[in-house]
């Protein structure tokens, strides 16, 4: 049998950028790249690499000589452990710094295209507690620290409500306070962990698919509606009943008390019942004076102050005189849709997602608005010829794809057609680079706007306008 390979260390190992997924980017002495999970540009390290491919490192600090100017404190006690904010120690304007260099470097590389100069980074004015949906995952069987188990003591209570470790499906990271998210979100959390220990109620063993209580979701919106959904393996109508009334007893100020009993082998509630237990089944954003209902399995972008700063961009990019038919591609609940169609003659949504397409419909109807139109089905199979002769041909199409981009029949489709103007929202400007080179030989990029929706982690928005050539 061959000797495995170990792995290596290596010393005083500058950091100097930052990279795919979040990781810090270092060269190691043989030249390849080396991505580190706990470092930020700037630092010099030890590395104790775990993992060597042909060209690259995956490694882990392990000693510091020096520490990074772009640093700083993270301020929650799970950073590190816990994946979610994995940028935490580096200062916010640093981390715009470098999603904005992403966004270039997509483009540019990837796409090999001709741009204009980038406008900055839109940040966001809140770092913290910004998201309006969090989702978290029961365990009897939670994540030990190092410290606890060299410890040696035997821990009783391995209950947990919080997150998995990264790629670690099986693993929860119990959550004492989650700053995403603002209160009472994790007040709620830690007293449904509290109640549910203190009542015995069964927290879920996913290797056994045993156990009451499997996944816990609450939702906000900036009018101060709260929706919380517990999800629960067994169907036990009293010990669900105890803990739904001990919640809604707490926390008489929550809009939507739901739940789910779903038995099947992954947590998913997308093709489950949804069962309202108190209040309604669903919750309403705002915005510009439009009123948006979200059900417990609607889409909508998870930071709604920068979400309305991404509607603008989107809506002035278009640049509508009020006479023209748009086209919104991955419309989901028909938000830009409907943002847009004051300034239209008429909108046409397009969505894979059936409930999302009613909401839409409920949404405009809801909001008096007249002028669009909702239709539910694959976008590469509804978005045909046929579709356009019927509904007519656009002067401007907005698409707002999932982060693997456009279909590349959709892309032909848009080239069949050559609407005058496409505005292009992306949450993945790799995958939109390279529908941006299909287009290219159309269409010049003549505006191109980042808009930051994620604090302490690496994702980014982006926003490119496209004109007929």
């Amino acid at each position: 049998m061959a000797r495995r390979k170990k792995n290596k260390l290596f010393t005083e190992i500058e950091v100097t950028d930052a990279g795919a997924k979040g990781k810090a980017v270092a060269k190691s002495p043989d030249g390849r790249v080396i991505f580190i999970d706990n470092a930020v540009p700037g630092d010099v390290a030890d590395v104790q690499t775990t993992r060597k491919r042909r060209s690259y490192y995956q490694g882990t600090a392990v000693e510091f000589h020096k520490l990074s100017d772009k640093r700083t404190e993270p301020v929650c006690q799970h950073f590190g452990t816990c994946g979610g904010c994995k940028w935490q120690n580096m200062d916010y304007k640093f981390q715009l710094e470098y999603k904005q260099q992403e966004v270039k470097n997509n483009l540019r590389r990837l796409g090999k295209i001709e741009l204009p100069e980038i406008t900055p980074i839109l940040g966001s004015e809140e770092i913290y507690f910004y998201r309006n949906k969090m989702e978290f995952s029961f365990s009897d069987s939670r994540w030990l620290t190092q410290n606890e188990i060299q410890s040696g003591e035997n821990i009783e209570n391995r209950n947990a409500l919080g997150f998995h470790i990264p790629g670690m499906w099986d693993k929860i990271l119990d959550i004492k306070k989650c700053h995403l998210q603002a209160d009472p979100s994790n007040a709620i959390r830690n007293f449904v962990k509290e109640f549910a220990t203190e009542n015995s109620l069964e927290f879920f063993n996913t290797r056994n698919q045993e156990g009451l209580l499997r996944t816990l979701m609450i939702r906000t919106t900036s009018t101060g509606e709260i929706m919380v959904l517990v999800q629960f393996f067994e169907d036990d109508k009293e010990k669900r009943e105890l803990l739904l009334n001990a919640v809604a007893e707490r926390f008489p100020e929550i809009t939507s008390l739901q739940y789910v009993v779903n038995n099947k082998a992954n947590d998913t509630i997308y093709d489950q019942e949804v069962i309202c237990f108190k209040g309604r089944d669903h919750i309403f954003e705002e915005m510009e004076g439009l009123k948006f209902k979200i059900n417990a399995k609607s889409f909508y972008q998870t930071n709604s102050d920068q979400a309305y700063n991404l509607y603008k961009i989107a809506r002035e990019y278009a640049d509508l005189k009020g006479d023209e038919l748009v086209y919104d591609l991955y419309t989901g609940t028909g938000t830009i849709a409907q943002f847009v169609a004051k300034n239209a003659k008429k909108v046409i949504g397009v969505e894979a997602v059936p409930e999302a397409i009613k909401d839409a419909k409920e949404n405009a109807e809801r909001n008096n608005i007249d002028n669009t139109e909702f239709y539910v089905g694959d976008m590469r199979k509804v978005f045909t010829e046929s579709f356009i002769a019927q509904h007519g041909h656009p002067d401007v199409i907005i698409t707002d794809p999932p982060r693997d981009g456009m279909h590349k029949d959709v892309v032909a489709q848009i080239i069949g057609i050559l609407p005058q103007r496409i505005v292009y929202v992306s949450c993945n400007s790799a995958t939109q680079a390279r529908d941006l080179a299909l287009l290219d030989e159309h269409y010049k990029v003549t505006k191109v706007q980042a808009v930051d929706m994620f604090p302490q982690t690496h994702h980014v928005e982006n926003v490119v306008c496209l004109e007929k050539r």
